[in-house]
């Protein structure tokens, strides 16, 4: 082993070699550097590597005599040189590349990593990127290392000892930092939605970007959460110092932060200094499913370029150009399925080039390729909502993607998806919104105790509501419909939930057991134009009446007619359905005269009442 400001590269490398460059922030840029200012006559060195940062002198034309680029996962650096064929890309799961340098599909001839200085035992750490760089060094013929002071000594199994190292330099440089990147409108709507998704102890994935910080600023009422991640950035920080992500529930690994590398700004590689509660492990035991789904409620959250109305992901590719790579998607989405209670998430905007394409497409653009296939994804998150897959029949799956596509496109899906007949001729009403409600249109209520959520009734909701009527007794159904009717076919259903929002209005609320929902509670009001006045009506199943499920949800839809400007409410009560007319007394409706004595007819002035503030919502 050598140590010189001059390396001298023909005793390391050979024309044709194989060569690793290390990941992410821990690119030896001074290593590489050097290689090339004393290249010689060296041509055709392999360059393998994953994500890398900073300038990426290697991938430029200038050098492909020298460098023959082969990306395993696509960056900024790569990206051009894969898009004007001067470079390969090899698609691959993160949890399979280090077998690629083990079983010799890749061998590697020289390993060119970034490590801390040894310490009084001789060994270095591979600091923030231990990910596949420990496996490159385990069995490349060569590792030559560039020492550099700045880089932190992580916890875990990131060590090398400095025999192992054949040739380094000593050069200190300041690691590479994530610029932060402010988080718009969108990405915080959509990171309130998938925080609705995360239950107190639940372990959690999350990639690279904006979105991880978005969800994480939204947990900070959660409890015991825990993380087991390929990567953490430095929404981490604040939750483990306030005791958010204590690790405490986990399965495997309990009381650790799990991770391979770590991304983001100097505060957040300090934090992982020397820092006891977060380990560092190789790839193929982070992304390796089976260990993934030894955690319990594990929660994967990713992204994608686009999802068709199947519930095909497309995340590596625009078309035909290759854009990043598949990573670790594919390994957390199959070990959170895996899991005991665990959610694997796709999170995305709903459209891209400033609001003029769809991210929600009928079908995979030409070109693209499926990541992540329709059958491992269980929930889809944009600005707009929830999509649960899990289960789903593609009629069911693409209404619910409708649903959370952007409302200037779900028309046209509509459209597309009924050409295939994916959708039956009757279901033409799109998904639409209820303004009112905010940008979030979820919100969780606690009724005698339990939690529930509070949502517009959706067109996918049509088997929902099915095996809702179906579990009414008798007097229930008599007493919302005044007859005893005994069917409700799909195409009825379809057409009591395909509701135009913006004009009637129809809430329900459901009891989530993972994907699985049971509506349990369902508030409407017609809209009758005429004299400006809304008909309501309420069911609830029997187990859950008298907790007050239909006095807030009436009070809810009053304060709705009100915002638009609803003059009168009415309702037709049965005589005899003594808790429903307590609930309409509530509300302040009055009896008025009706010819039926068998119906009670009931009236409120909308807007002669005041809001009622906490009135509708005791």
């Amino acid at each position: 082993m050598s140590s010189s400001s001059t390396l001298n590269w023909r005793q390391l490398v050979e024309s044709g070699d194989r060569i690793f460059i290390g990941s992410y922030a821990a690119v030896p840029n001074a290593l590489i550097k050097n290689l090339i200012e004393n290249a010689k006559d060296l041509h055709d060195i392999e360059a393998v590597h994953i994500l890398t940062t900073g300038d990426n002198l290697w991938t430029r034309k200038e050098y492909s005599d020298l460098f023959k680029v082969n990306s395993l996962f696509i960056g900024q650096g790569s990206r051009e040189a894969v898009a004007q064929g001067y470079a390969d890309y090899t698609p691959c799961f993160q949890s399979e590349i280090p077998g690629l340098f083990e079983d010799g599909i890749l061998p590697l001839d020289v390993a060119l990593v970034m490590v801390s200085p040894p310490d009084e035992y001789g060994y270095c750490s591979f600091g923030v990127s231990v990910d596949i760089v420990s496996a490159a060094c385990r069995n490349a013929r060569r590792v030559v290392a560039q020492i550099n002071p700045s880089m932190p000594r992580t916890s875990g199994h990131s060590y090398l000892h400095i025999d192992r190292i054949d040739a380094w330099i000593e050069h200190e440089e300041p690691l590479y930092e994530l610029p932060a990147t402010p988080i718009d409108r969108v990405t915080e709507q959509i990171g309130q939605y998938v925080s609705m998704l995360i239950e107190d102890g639940s372990t959690l994935q999350f990639g690279l970007g904006k979105m991880p910080n978005a969800v994480l600023r939204y947990l900070g009422n959660h409890k015991d959460l825990g993380v087991h991640s390929e990567m953490v950035g430095d929404g981490i920080i604040d939750l483990m110092k306030r005791g958010v992500i204590n690790n405490s529930r986990k399965s495997f690994h309990k009381g650790k932060t799990i991770t391979s590398f770590c991304m983001g700004s100097r505060q957040l590689y300090d934090f992982v200094d020397k820092n006891p509660h977060i380990e560092f492990y190789p790839t193929e035991h982070v992304n390796s499913p089976m260990h993934i789904a030894r955690n319990d409620n594990m929660v994967s959250i990713n992204s994608a370029i686009e999802v068709d109305l199947t519930g095909q992901v497309v995340s590596d590719s625009l078309g035909y150009n290759f854009y990043s790579g598949i990573g670790g998607q594919v390994d957390f989405i199959r070990g959170a399925s895996m899991s005991r209670g665990g959610k694997p998430i796709i999170a995305l905007a709903s459209t891209a080039r400033n609001g003029t394409v769809s991210k929600i497409v009928p079908y995979i653009t030409e070109g693209g390729g499926v990541v992540t296939s329709r059958g491992d994804v269980h929930y889809v998150v944009t600005e707009w909502g929830i999509a649960s897959l899990r289960g789903k029949s593609i009629r069911e799956r693409a209404l619910e993607l409708i649903q959370v596509a952007h409302p200037d496109f779900r028309d046209a899906l509509l459209r597309e998806v009924r050409k295939h007949y994916w959708v039956p001729a009757y279901q033409n009403q799109k998904p639409t919104s209820v303004a009112e409600l905010g940008a979030i249109e979820e919100r969780k209520q606690q009724f005698a105790g339990e939690s529930y959520v509070l949502r517009p009734l959706h067109p996918a909701d049509e088997r929902l509501l099915q095996e809702f009527f179906y579990s009414h007794n008798k007097e229930t159904l008599l007493m919302r419909y005044s007859h005893h009717p005994k069917q409700m076919s799909r195409e009825k259903a379809s057409a009591l939930v395909a509701v135009d929002q913006a004009r009637d209005l129809a809430f329900c609320l459901v009891k989530r057991n993972g994907p699985r929902e049971e509506i349990e509670a369902v508030g409407r009001y017609y809209f009758v134009a005429q004299n400006n006045s809304a008909e309501a009506a309420f069911v609830v199943r029997e187990i859950h009446q008298g907790k007050g499920m239909a006095k807030f949800l009436l009070g809810e839809m009053i304060e709705i007619a009100r915002k638009r400007g609803v003059k009168h409410m009415y309702a037709y009560v049965r005589a005899e359905n003594k808790p429903m007319l307590r609930v309409f007394a509530f509300h302040n409706f009055v009896r008025k005269p009706n010819e039926s004595p068998r119906e009670v007819f009931l009236e409120l002035d909308i807007q002669a009442v005041q809001p009622s503030g906490e009135q509708a919502v005791a």
